[in-house]
């Protein structure tokens, strides 16, 4: 008797642990299926608009849209606050931030999270597109984020922002009209890959004190400078374009106190300067092209041990 009461406890503990399956339909409240999500359970979003201000993801759960479901913050701060590990948002069309001087706002914000996956979203018209800090593990895949064109740059902040983030993997992006489009700050071990940053009204991608990252197979055309990577080391960059990239102080590439950088195999076409490198040392610039720019090269007398090999030049005002 004894043994079968035991087992079915067991059977009752399984059930109530098993993960469920919610779904919500326009008309219905999402704030209040998140409210009663445990761990592991997945929300499926039906097609519609949801107008329901900040809404705040505290369990490890999915959330999948079907049909493009819109989720409007009304202008009230952040849309969607991550704020649990193992977290998945996927399929949905997020917008509606409140524009601030003192608050980065978000369309998708994660903060204190590991192993988070943002993807296959659409992020139009936020203050910042996607935000994380302090995340580790996260993947951000598939999105696309567009600001309005209009917008003055006082009024924009940055596409994809990460602060004190680790382990982070960025692909096939496209992010557009932001202030920077792609920006990394104390990030480390992590890489951007296969994704288009364009017409952003200050950099295509800006880092800073991030070290052993890579960038590969991205586009960076038509933002008011290219790349800027400052008191960095270990950096890879291989395999980008940045295209017309001009102004008076624009730049397809600035690396400024760089130490440890390898650039290779990228093409530098149309820029006020193609690759301009002042304060680093040990970096290595192989098999790259320029071609139309200003300025291909500006090597300042500050940076030491720069290898330059196989690289080719044409139709560039200056060479080097």
């Amino acid at each position: 008797m004894m043994r079968a009461f035991v087992h079915l406890v067991i059977l009752l503990l399984a059930n109530t642990l098993q993960a469920r399956t919610i779904t919500v339909k326009a008309g219905t409240s999402l704030a209040t299926a998140l409210a009663v999500t445990a761990a592991g359970d997945t929300i499926t979003v039906k097609a519609g608009t949801y107008r329901e201000g900040t809404l705040t993801i505290a369990h490890p759960v999915v959330l999948l849209g079907e049909g493009w479901p819109l989720i409007d913050g009304g202008g009230k701060g952040d849309v969607l606050l991550i704020k649990a590990d193992g977290v998945t948002v996927r399929g949905f069309v997020i917008t509606g931030t409140a524009v601030s001087d003192i608050n980065d706002n978000a369309g998708i914000k994660c903060v204190n999270a590991k192993n988070i996956t943002i993807s296959g979203n659409r992020v139009p018209q936020c203050f910042f597109g996607i935000h994380l800090s302090n995340v580790s593990h996260a993947s951000i895949e598939g999105n696309t984020i567009y600001g309005d064109p209009a917008t003055p740059e006082g009024r924009r902040a940055n596409g994809i922002h990460l602060w004190k983030c680790d382990h982070t993997t960025i692909t096939h992006n496209a992010v557009t009209n932001h202030r920077d489009g792609i920006y990394f700050e104390f990030v480390t071990d992590s890489r951007v890959d296969h994704d288009t940053s364009a017409f952003n009204s200050r950099y295509g991608l800006h880092f800073m004190f991030s070290h052993r990252d890579s960038y590969t197979h991205d586009v960076f055309h038509g933002n008011g400078a290219g790349v800027a990577v400052m008191f960095t080391h270990d950096v890879t960059m291989t395999d980008n374009h940045f295209d017309h990239n001009r102004g008076a102080s624009a730049y397809g590439l600035l690396l400024k106190e760089i130490n440890d950088a390898r650039i290779e195999r990228n093409t530098f076409s149309d820029n006020t300067v193609g690759l301009m490198l002042d304060g680093c040392n040990r970096t290595t610039v192989i098999n790259n092209r320029f071609r139309g720019n200003g300025w291909a090269v500006r090597l300042f007398a500050s940076s030491t041990a720069t290898a330059f090999e196989g690289n080719s030049f044409s139709g560039n005002t200056f060479d080097l």
